[in-house]
C-alpha cells in the first residue's frame, strides 16, 4: 500500500542524484513525492522541474521546493513518511520531528567508513585504493574512506607510496577541466576540515602531506592530506571529515584492527 505522500530531504553532495535515489523508488510504488534538496546546492531544481512538466503523468505527483532547514522541518508534519539523507546531527532532527508526526522515517547519515590493509596486500596497490577512496568529489560523499588501519609489517611501504600518490594529486585550478580534485563544496566546509587537522596537529599528529586549506579564486580547496600517528580521540579519528583526509593508524594484529573499525 503507498504512502499518499512521502517528503524527501537530501544533502548537497550528489544533489540530483541523491535527491531522486529515494524519490524514483516512492514513484515507483504508487506514492506522491515532495522533495526538499539542500539550500547549497539548488541550481539543478529548474532543469529538473522542466523536465518534469514534459511528462504531466510525473508533473502530478512530483514537486522541489527550496529552502533551508526551517523548510525540511515544515515539510515533515504535511507527509505520511519522511526519508532523509545528510549528517547525524541533522538526522537526529529528523527522525525526532517524525516520531512527534508519528511517522516513519528512513535516515542514511554520515558515518566514520574504516578501511583495514593487512599485511597480505600489496601495499602500493592498497595505497592507490586508499588515496582513491578518500578523496573522490573532495572527499565530500557517503562511503568515503574516512580511516586507515594498516598492518605493521608494510606500514612503511604503504605510507611511503600514499604519500607519493597523494602529492602528485592535482588541484582543478586554475583551469576546472584540468587536474584530479576539486575545491569544497563551501567555505564553511573548508574550515569544518582544517579544524580538525589542526586538531589532530595540535594533539601529536604528524602531517606526512597536505594538511593546509589554501584560497584560490574564492574558493577553498586542500591537497590530499596523511597523517600518521593519530589517537582516537582526535577529531579527525572521532568526526566525519567529508574532506579528502587520510588518518592512518598502524596495527599489530588483525583483531585489534578489527576493534578499532568497530569502535568508531
Amino acid at each position: 500500500v503507498p504512502y499518499s505522500l512521502v517528503g524527501v530531504i537530501s544533502p548537497w553532495n550528489f544533489p540530483l542524484l541523491l535527491s531522486m535515489i529515494d524519490t524514483v523508488p516512492a514513484l515507483m510504488a504508487g506514492c506522491a513525492v515532495l522533495v526538499k534538496p539542500s539550500e547549497i546546492t539548488p541550481r539543478f531544481i529548474r532543469p529538473l522541474m522542466q523536465a518534469i512538466a514534459e511528462v504531466p503523468e510525473v508533473a502530478s505527483v512530483l514537486t522541489v521546493i527550496e529552502g533551508d532547514g526551517s523548510t525540511g522541518g515544515a515539510l515533515i508534519p504535511n507527509v505520511d513518511f519522511v526519508a532523509f539523507t545528510g549528517s547525524v546531527a541533522t538526522g537526529r532532527k529528523v527522525g525526532e520531528s517524525a516520531a512527534r508526526a508519528f511517522i516513519p522515517a528512513s535516515l542514511e547519515l554520515g558515518g566514520k567508513d574504516p578501511l583495514i590493509v593487512l599485511a597480505s596486500a600489496d601495499p602500493v596497490k592498497a595505497a592507490e585504493i586508499a588515496l582513491r577512496a578518500s578523496v573522490v568529489n573532495t572527499g565530500q560523499a557517503c562511503q568515503s574512506i574516512e580511516r586507515v588501519y594498516v598492518a605493521r609489517p608494510i606500514a612503511e611501504r604503504f605510507l611511503s607510496a600514499l604519500v607519493e600518490k597523494a602529492q602528485a594529486v592535482r588541484l582543478n585550478y586554475p583551469d576546472i577541466k584540468v587536474g584530479d580534485i576539486g575545491p569544497f563544496i563551501s567555505a564553511r566546509q573548508g574550515d569544518i576540515v582544517q579544524a580538525q587537522i589542526n586538531d589532530a596537529d595540535s594533539r601529536g599528529a604528524k602531517l606526512l602531506a597536505g594538511g593546509r586549506v589554501e584560497t584560490l579564486a574564492g574558493g577553498k580547496y586542500l591537497r590530499p592530506t596523511v597523517l600518521s600517528e593519530v589517537t582516537p580521540d582526535m577529531l579527525v579519528m572521532a568526526e566525519e571529515t567529508f574532506g579528502p583526509v587520510i588518518p592512518v593508524t598502524v596495527f599489530d594484529t588483525n583483531d585489534v584492527a578489527v576493534a578499532h573499525a568497530n569502535a568508531g
